[in-house]
């Protein structure tokens, strides 16, 4: 597999392309942070756009809904989709209103989605969704059975069409603006975790994992 993403005229960056990129190394570096993945596809009756769980395996996206969705239901014979996924990094503070802007990591992908209907394939993609959310949890809990497999879709898309961008860093004033008399500068933001939370339905008082002592993103 190539080490560049295929640069194609939908995923070519016009609007400041000084911030992006096409290696794959850093596509796969922000998509295995993220946790939510918004997908936008044409329904036949209008484009919507969905937020929908997500994880990563090697250079597949698959993602995660239910079978009773009327929308993934769909994807029986593939549909073209794309695939969003943002972390944000901090809001960004100019002197200027019109300079005023966020520091984020995106990846935005393009590529045909299809049903995973096998088995074994789909089993892989229930383990890759549950530990790209917290590492360690498949081994610790019940698997998924009969009945919940069936009610469960997995999509499957290919990660070879698709850009990284990128802001970092201070405010880009104008010149003429950089003598004016207001604050400017960065307020850092961060996904952080929290302790966990025991059920309180529990039968008796449990130990907190240590995977999830641990836990952070």
């Amino acid at each position: 597999m190539s080490a560049t993403l295929k640069k194609t005229k939908k995923s070519t960056i016009g609007r400041h392309p000084e911030r992006g990129s096409y290696d794959r190394a850093a596509a796969h570096a922000i998509l295995d942070e993220g946790l939510v993945a918004h997908v936008g596809f044409d329904t036949g009756d209008g484009v919507i756009v969905v937020p929908m769980t997500y994880a990563r395996l090697g250079d597949e996206i698959v993602l995660h809904g239910a079978a009773a969705s009327r929308w993934l239901s769909s994807f029986a014979e593939g549909r073209d989709i794309s695939i969003c996924v943002t972390l944000l990094d901090g809001l960004v503070l100019a002197r200027s209103a019109f300079s005023h802007s966020m520091n984020y990591r995106s990846v935005v992908a393009f590529g045909r989605a299809v049903l995973v209907e096998d088995d074994e394939r789909k089993g892989v993609a229930f383990h890759a969704l549950l530990d790209h959310l917290v590492p360690g949890r498949w081994e610790d809990c019940r698997q998924p059975n009969r009945k919940e497999i069936d009610a469960t879709t997995v999509l499957s898309m290919r990660l070879d069409e698709a850009s990284v961008k990128v802001r970092s860093g201070p405010p880009k004033d104008a010149a003429k603006d950089m003598q004016l008399d207001y604050w400017a500068g960065v307020i850092p933001l961060a996904l952080q975790a929290g302790s966990a939370i025991a059920d309180p339905d529990m039968p008796d008082a449990r130990a907190v994992p240590a995977y999830l002592a641990s836990y952070t993103r």
